[in-house]
């Protein structure tokens, strides 16, 4: 793509990202996530209807009497994205690729953020760590964040999780929100998404296609595996082969959900051929 198509369509993102932002998404983000970010100010002594889980029982011991915690709303948060540039961000059969609604909702987020005083700092990941942003706030760094969204090519096609996480937890010493954006079509990350969320506020996107869900009845055809550079003549006709297809997706779904709700991540869906503005409002609203 040609520098000058390149930054007409960062500014065609930014427009669709600030609408979206303040007619839609400002209020939600707020109130989801500036309550996460709450710094520890002071004890008092225990009062009627304030919270168990805030009792503070080391000081309660030592003076024989209810004491809580008092927190403070931080005036600024940490926003992280980790989004998975590998082979599979290539793939869409509707509307978009799965690249492109990564960026979109990504720019959502991040203007968010911004409108909001907070920091946004990116991770790109493949099976590695692609490329680090630090967080930073304002429009020039969100621009950035874009123009890389759209123009980076990773050294490696495949997928691990596990790495952008583990990368996230060193890397990241004070809490933050953490946005995962990927298919999560990968090996298990679930230890890594349990220390990660024990340690950050991270929320998962998953994408998907729907023909990634049925495998499309087209006769023979000739697939090629975005992440592993296979080629494998496929028969869509045979009713075992697209049975065992969907037995595959199912497991690997179930799986992945499964690994969300241990971790206590919230999750949403969010399918390349549909409008992600509703999955993203009901991701905000259920937390």
């Amino acid at each position: 793509m040609e520098a000058k198509d390149l930054l007409k369509k960062v500014r065609k993102i930014e427009i669709k990202s600030r609408r979206l932002t303040s007619q839609v998404f400002a209020g939600e983000y707020h109130s989801a996530f500036k309550g996460r970010g709450m710094a520890f100010s002071e004890v008092r002594e225990y009062q009627y209807g304030d919270p168990v889980k805030d009792i503070d029982w080391h000081v309660t011991a030592r003076f024989n009497h209810p004491y809580v915690k008092v927190f403070e709303e931080e005036r600024e948060l940490t926003v992280m994205l980790l989004i998975d540039v590998s082979g599979s961000k290539k793939f869409g059969t509707n509307v978009q690729f799965k690249q492109d609604v990564a960026t979109e909702i990504s720019a959502v987020l991040a203007f968010s953020a911004l409108q909001n005083n907070d920091k946004i700092g990116v991770i790109l990941f493949s099976d590695r760590v692609e490329k680090f942003i630090p967080p930073k706030k304002g429009r020039k760094h969100i621009l950035r964040i874009i123009l890389e969204l759209l123009n980076f090519e990773p050294q490696s096609q495949k997928t691990d999780i596990t790495e952008a996480l583990k990368y996230l937890t060193n890397a990241i010493k004070k809490r933050c929100t953490a946005f995962v954006i990927s298919d999560f079509i990968a090996p298990d990350f679930s230890e890594a998404i349990k220390i990660a969320g024990n340690k950050h506020d991270v929320a998962a996107i998953r994408l998907h296609d729907s023909f990634e869900q049925t495998l499309p009845k087209i006769g023979l055809a000739y697939f090629k595996d975005n992440e592993t550079g296979q080629l494998k003549w496929v028969d869509t006709t045979s009713p075992k082969v697209r049975s065992n297809y969907k037995k595959w997706w199912d497991k690997q779904y179930d799986a992945n959900t499964t690994i969300f709700r241990k971790a206590k991540v919230d999750w949403v869906e969010v399918n390349t051929g549909q409008d992600y503005v509703k999955p993203l409002v009901s991701l905000f609203k259920k937390r």
